[in-house]
């Protein structure tokens, strides 16, 4: 009698019009249940019923309603699914497809079907696949996916390369090749340079030399020209392998190999910059003036130029810290290009000290691989005399090109950071009031006071308060308009010195160009492209990362449950406990609170405070180096998990493997992206 009555129908829409709302993201558990995170940092509980419904990750308005004196948030409006396109594995149920996404927390088995043009029955249990979320259990009532494509065999030993770089949307090989390759015809005069000796400054294994220097002595400091390979003496604008750059944008380095923006035949042979072959090149001659300072008329040309030198960081390292390298023998005259450009980079060190900002020296570390792809050795690589020669030649070049190209033609493609968010501005503010900065007011956000901020905090004993602001700041980005890179305390900064890597900078290369010779100048690049690099040079971090991190799992298990310990720096304070940085090989570890101290509601892992707290009292802070021990290395996860090597409490080596690995879930059910709190300098 009741079934289709209307006026029962309105009855309960207005009942249920009158139950509170709430928009959040959902954060999954790998227990069944999850909770909906509002903006404003209020969680309510979802049970596993209502978690079917959704997944880990997803932006929803949820209907708050109260069982039993508690609230529960009942999932009503799918806003932003988490989940479009994904890496999953490949479940065989009763020989039908399904899909489970590869990521930490979400364990969805979803139902999945190949595209048109892909057979079913070339998939295999585990092989890894990329799907796109078709339906969605709250707005469809079930979970669905179409697989795209197959990325790679379950026990390929090669799958990390592959899942990571179709994880992340990037080529897997370098672009296709043309048939031959001519300089393109510019009515461009080239200055015959061979005679000089300039030297490349790279790695050992590198092959795509992109930069060459070379020092003259002037009676007011050194006269140094930079010079740049330059691809756009053979890649026409618009053509198909300009497009597929611009599409690509970066070139992907990854341990063990990278994948070229520009075809290998240029990158590696005609436009690197080789020993003992001419190559055209862009070139920036400008005067180093003794206390460091750049004078205002530098000139850009384009030229040919011949390297006389093959230098190695190590070896050139070596030579002027220790007086000798092994196997480096050099002329007199690369003695004096050495020397030369050793006394550039302590005036130009000092001057942007002073004057701008500098990074302290963080090490790299570099995975060496077998032939079969396994890692059996990481070794770290300090900043060194010799990489700093190049990076602060680099540096002056692209000031340089900055205000070459904020005075004509007045745009180009500029690295552009903001400093502080101004979200965060007051926070930021705060924070450094409470530390007594000397600096805590508006002016932070002005490049002078942030400079002045920089400085300030560079001086400080311990990293701390310098760990927690940089969370206040926002990254950098790619934009078209000159504009102050703070990170760098300079007023505007435009790459051009890595054209084989970056497509932005042979954007830059074609400007200066037109403007040398004196033509119209290419129209000033899109949104959509400035945007597009910016989100590229994301991506391709991420990957390197994601890579780093299966490698760093793979390579460390055996280290999991000895007594091996290892120097570890805070990097993070999360709910769930720390994140720290292996600083003897670069990996990235992760110690659940309850490894930490056993009884968990005396412990308070606070990361608005960036610090952890035991029974009130501060134990740990970020910036703080501690001793761990390796507790687990999860490869589903890409995840390490330690201890600290003298626990505060006996008991917290007691937990389970199981009971360690979902504690790591949840923490990383509240970090979506995994991100670092670094800011991103892109100094080159």
């Amino acid at each position: 009698m009741f079934q289709d009555n209307p006026l029962l129908a309105q009855l309960k829409q207005q009942l249920r019009d009158n139950i509170p709302k709430k928009e959040g993201v959902v954060r999954g558990s790998d227990r069944g249940f999850g909770f909906l995170e509002t903006d404003t940092r209020e969680s309510y509980f979802i049970p596993p019923q209502q978690m079917k419904k959704v997944m880990h990750g997803d932006r929803i308005t949820a209907l708050i309603r109260s069982e039993n004196e508690k609230e529960q948030a009942e999932p009503e409006t799918l806003i932003t699914p988490f989940l479009t396109r994904f890496v999953g594995r490949i479940k065989l149920i009763k020989d039908r497809l399904n899909v489970v996404p590869d990521h930490p927390v979400l364990k969805e088995v979803i139902k999945a079907r190949p595209i048109k043009g892909l057979d079913e029955k070339q998939f295999a249990e585990g092989d890894w696949v990329i799907a796109t979320l078709k339906r969605h259990g709250l707005t469809d009532g079930s979970h669905f996916a179409e697989i795209s494509e197959l990325i790679t065999a379950s026990e390929d030993p090669e799958a990390p390369w592959w899942v990571v770089l179709r994880r992340h949307d990037l080529a897997r090989s370098a672009p296709a090749d043309a048939e031959s390759w001519q300089p393109l015809e510019e009515d461009l005069p080239r200055a015959d340079l061979t005679a000089l000796p300039f030297v490349t400054i790279d790695g050992a294994s590198t092959k795509d030399m992109d930069d060459a220097l070379y020092v003259a002595p002037h009676a007011d400091g050194w006269l140094l020209t930079v010079a740049i390979a330059d691809p756009t003496a053979y890649v026409a604008p618009g053509s198909a392998i300009d497009e597929e750059a611009a599409k690509r944008a970066f070139t992907v380095y990854l341990p063990g190999r990278n994948i070229p923006m520009i075809p290998r035949t240029l990158s590696d042979e005609l436009c690197s910059l080789k020993e003992g072959e001419p190559r055209h090149t862009l070139c920036c001659e400008l005067l180093i003036r003794r206390d460091g300072s750049i004078a205002p008329d530098f000139r850009f040309f384009a030229a040919t130029i011949c390297s006389q030198g093959r230098l190695i960081y190590d070896q050139v390292s070596d030579f002027i810290e220790l007086g000798q390298a092994e196997g480096f023998n050099p002329s007199a005259t690369i003695i004096e290009q050495i020397r030369g450009l050793e006394a550039i980079t302590a005036a130009r060190h000092a001057w942007r000290s002073e004057h701008s900002l500098v990074f302290k020296d963080k090490p790299d570390y570099a995975f060496e691989l077998n032939e079969a792809g396994e890692v059996v050795a990481i070794h770290v690589e300090p900043r060194r005399i010799a990489n700093r020669m190049v990076e602060e030649a680099m540096i002056a070049a692209n000031i340089c090109a900055g205000e070459f190209l904020t005075r004509t033609p007045g745009y180009g493609i500029f690295n552009v950071h903001p400093g502080f968010d101004p979200e965060k501005l007051q926070g930021a503010i705060d924070l450094l009031s409470a530390h007594n900065a000397p600096i805590a007011d508006e002016r932070i956000n002005t490049l002078d006071g942030f400079c002045q901020l920089r400085r300030w905090m560079d001086s400080l004993p311990s990293p701390f308060l310098d760990s927690r602001i940089r969370r206040f700041q926002t990254f950098a980005v790619v934009t078209s308009q000159p504009g102050p890179h703070y990170g760098l305390g300079l007023n505007a900064y435009a790459t051009w010195t890595s054209p084989i890597r970056k497509y932005g900078d042979m954007v830059n290369h074609r400007i200066i160009k037109a403007l040398l010779r004196g033509g119209e100048c290419p129209a000033e690049s899109s949104a959509e492209l400035t945007q597009l690099l910016s989100d590229a040079r994301r991506k391709n971090r991420f990957a390197e990362r994601d890579i780093g991190d299966w490698l760093y799992v793979r390579f460390l298990k055996s280290a999991v449950g000895t007594d091996q310990t290892f120097n570890a720096e805070i990097i993070d304070v999360v709910r769930g406990g720390l994140k720290v940085r292996l600083l003897d090989n670069g990996a990235v570890a992760f110690i659940p609170a309850g490894q930490i101290f056993a009884d968990k509601k005396r412990l308070n892992c606070s990361w608005d405070d960036g610090r952890v707290y035991l029974d009130q009292e501060p134990r740990f802070e970020l910036g703080q180096q501690i001793q761990v021990k390796l507790k687990d290395a999860i490869e589903a996860t890409r995840s390490l998990v330690a201890t600290l090597a003298e626990p505060l409490d006996a008991r917290t080596q007691s937990e389970s493997i199981e009971e360690l690995e979902h504690e790591v879930r949840e923490a990383q059910a509240t970090d979506l992206e995994l991100t670092s709190n670094e800011v991103d300098s892109n100094v080159d």
